[in-house]
């Protein structure tokens, strides 16, 4: 250990971008052995390790790291699965940048270690040697039902299933993932892999009922009847407009539109509703996580030309930086410090942005800058296909109505600190508590809620 001295950081190794541009694989390649051993030995073992306070989960990352560079994989495995339902997921899509290796010591002068890579590596190895998951044989009489099968949902259903208590999932989609199947590219994580951790799931006793939305499909009383807990993560879904004219044209579309018909053709199903950008002038408005994926799907798709407008600077955008630096790289052009005036029309298909120049106030007592429009700089970008990347709000579906659980003035879900709705047989967490998040912070209310849950049930 603390050989950070000896060994730089080393971030995995990215295919080449003119290849990665003709399909949806996932860009970045698992580390080796041997780099994952000479990064994890890059630890300095802190005694109060900042990067485990820094991870939502709480993920005992200098000992998994200690075991990686010890050569003792199957005790890295374990200790990485202990508080992580995924974590060849989250390695994979965690901004480690802004959590962990934000957080790390070396982070300010030898280079961050690479926590998210070494993560994904530990599991990777692991499951290649024939290891998996570890569920409970003893089963328990309580029977839990998830709505929602994202980060939160699966997360739940994760650590009951560890417990021995009885599952079901219920999925309004056809396929189950929630946000890491329909709104995460390809590029980014591979399909397969959130597949697989399904699987497990159903092998250890889950059942699982895709196409089945709670309130048309099945019943939410009779959900309340029949089990002994309802546990609610159906996420963030409603998309948000930018409240300008011209923003309902036909050629004018929102981020998860775009994204799910991509995924839903890349996984082979016909889907009418595909957004067709190739050889198209595309805008996309925003910069977060979102409209980066935007971006660079729309230059896999073959757009002529792809525009990123967003209202701060870089230095101010909320996305991983690295994600930014892939857009880049793909050929996406940024253009900072832009704010959304008129879409502008001829009938109803927008010809482009009217847009106004902004700049960035100086900082509050609070280190934040606010965007201050500079009055009368207007100027046009041109637009075949314009994309609304603005982030995304809680739905509030009528089910939440029918078992009586709260929601906000936003449609977030009202809970207690041990998750309870104002039904106390029902549960909720996720983006449909918090608001639109991290999948990590997702999976962390999902184990928290689980284990409340089983609390209550023991």
């Amino acid at each position: 250990m603390l050989n950070f001295t000896k060994f730089e950081r080393i971030s995995p190794e990215k295919r080449d971008v003119l290849h990665r541009l003709k399909d949806y694989d996932e860009v970045y390649k698992v580390f080796g052995d041997s780099r994952a051993k000479e990064q994890s030995d890059r630890c300095m073992q802190c005694g109060d390790p900042y990067c485990h306070t820094g991870c939502p989960l709480g993920n005992f990352i200098p000992a998994w790291l200690k075991q990686t560079a010890t050569k003792n994989p199957d005790l890295a495995f374990a200790l990485s699965n202990e508080t992580s339902p995924f974590p060849e997921i989250l390695g994979r899509i965690c901004p480690q940048d802004s959590l962990c290796e934000g957080a790390c010591s070396l982070n300010t002068g030898h280079g961050a270690i690479a926590i998210g890579a070494v993560e994904t590596h530990v599991s990777e190895d692991a499951f290649a040697r024939g290891l998996k998951p570890k569920f409970s044989n003893n089963k328990k009489d309580g029977k839990i039902a998830i709505i929602g099968s994202g980060p939160a949902g699966i997360s739940a259903a994760t650590f009951l299933l560890r417990k021995g208590y009885q599952v079901e999932m219920f999925e309004r989609a056809d396929r189950a993932g929630g946000l890491m199947m329909y709104g995460i590219p390809g590029f980014k994580l591979d399909k397969s892999t959130v597949d697989r951790r399904m699987n497990w799931l159903i092998e250890a006793g889950m059942k699982l009922h895709l196409n089945c939305e709670i309130g048309k499909d099945k019943s939410a009383k009779d959900l309340e009847n029949e089990f002994d807990s309802i546990f609610i993560g159906i996420g963030a879904t409603a998309s948000r407009y930018a409240g300008i004219e011209g923003e309902k044209s036909s050629n004018v579309h929102l981020a998860m539109n775009l994204l799910t018909g991509i995924q839903k053709k890349n996984l082979g199903n016909k889907n009418s509703d595909f957004i067709d950008v190739k050889n198209k002038k595309v805008l996309v408005i925003g910069g977060g996580d979102t409209a980066m994926d935007c971006v660079r799907s729309s230059v896999r798709e073959g757009a002529s030309s792809v525009k990123c407008l967003y209202r701060r600077n870089e230095a101010n955008m909320p996305g991983s930086k690295k994600e930014v630096v892939n857009a880049k790289e793909e050929g996406v052009e940024f253009v900072f410090n832009v704010s959304p005036k008129v879409i502008k029309t001829e009938g109803n298909i927008a010809t482009g942005v009217e847009l106004l120049t902004t700049s960035m106030s100086e900082p509050d007592d609070s280190g934040r800058q606010k965007v201050v429009i500079n009055e009368g700089s207007e100027y046009f970008e041109e637009a075949d296909i314009i994309i609304m990347a603005l982030g995304f709000t809680p739905e509030a579906p009528a089910f939440l109505k029918e078992l009586n659980v709260e929601t906000n003035s936003w449609g977030g879900i009202e809970i207690s600190k041990t998750f309870q709705t104002s039904n106390n047989k029902v549960y909720a967490g996720g983006d449909c508590e918090r608001g639109a998040h991290l999948a990590v912070t997702a999976a962390a209310d999902g184990r928290d809620a689980a284990r409340a849950i089983m609390q209550i049930l023991a």
